[in-house]
């Protein structure tokens, strides 16, 4: 991997100027399992009004706006960050900095050989990211939704996020706390689900409580679905679009029926070995 972007002495700074904890550091290496990093100061918790899926009628009064402004700070700075979104709890970074990918990878003990997805605010920042060979109106009848939409990327990201493939998932949750984190903060985030690898996902906050002390910031918008239905802890509909005419489901997901519909009705096929 190559030199991580300059990130560590901004975050510090940042993370002081808001009166934030500062995130885990370094960076990324070859395809094993990373163990979690010693644990920093306690990280801040901040609670949405609501869920955090719909818009606060007043965001100064209802601390919408302060989370989103934490947000953004510890994003920008470089640290890791616990989010809501329309399927399950995720964790993310910006996609434009090596050395918070690398963080990433260590808190969760993911394998590097596995990649991460994208999430944007707007279905136009689709085209800055990615290669597109379908028609637009595909996407925004996928997006935003629980769906993760794969396509080969462009030169606009950063090669050190999942440098092993020339493809990436797009992800823009119909959530509308993660559509404004994503806008405000104007680049691409880096996205991946707040667990442990190979251990169940979460759907609230206190699920991945163990991960906690290697963030710098969670956003607690509630639980999201029942919990006691595990279809709701299937995460999003994984869909390789990157060959044109055609599809492939990578990953069923929560969404599958109504995303294969969609894509059958611009014409598209199943490709060889999708799961449909």
């Amino acid at each position: 991997m190559s030199p991580a972007r300059p990130c560590r002495g901004l975050r510090a700074a940042v993370a002081a100027s808001m009166g934030l904890s500062e995130g885990p550091a370094g960076s990324a290496r070859s395809g094993r399992l990373l163990r979690p990093p010693s644990p920093a100061p306690g990280a801040r918790l901040l609670r949405l009004p609501g869920s955090g899926a719909v818009r606060a009628a007043n965001p100064e009064r209802g601390g919408w706006t302060e989370a989103l402004r934490a947000a953004v700070a510890e994003l920008r700075a470089g640290a890791v960050v616990a989010v809501p979104t329309d399927t399950l709890y995720g964790l993310a970074c910006s996609a434009s900095c090596s050395e918070a990918l690398g963080a990433v990878y260590r808190v969760k003990g993911r394998s590097e050989t596995k990649p991460l997805a994208v999430c944007l605010g707007r279905v136009a920042d689709v085209y800055r990211y990615c290669h597109v060979r379908v028609p637009e109106g595909l996407l925004t009848d996928l997006l935003p939704g629980p769906v993760t939409l794969v396509m080969e990327r462009s030169e606009a990201l950063n090669k050190d996020l999942n440098p092993f493939t020339p493809l990436v998932g797009i992800r823009i949750p119909d959530h509308a706390f993660m559509q404004d984190l994503a806008q405000v903060f104007g680049g691409p985030l880096a996205l991946t689900s707040a667990n442990l690898s190979s251990q169940s996902s979460s759907l609230n906050v206190e699920e991945f409580q163990d991960l906690w002390p290697h963030l710098s910031l969670i956003i607690d918008g509630g639980p999201i679905g029942d919990g006691q239905s595990p279809e709701c802890r299937l995460g999003s509909t994984v869909v390789d679009l990157s060959v044109p005419g055609k599809f492939g489901i990578i990953r069923p997901g929560c969404a599958l029926e109504s995303t294969s519909a969609i894509l059958q009705e611009y014409g598209l096929l199943p490709s060889h070995g999708s799961c449909l």
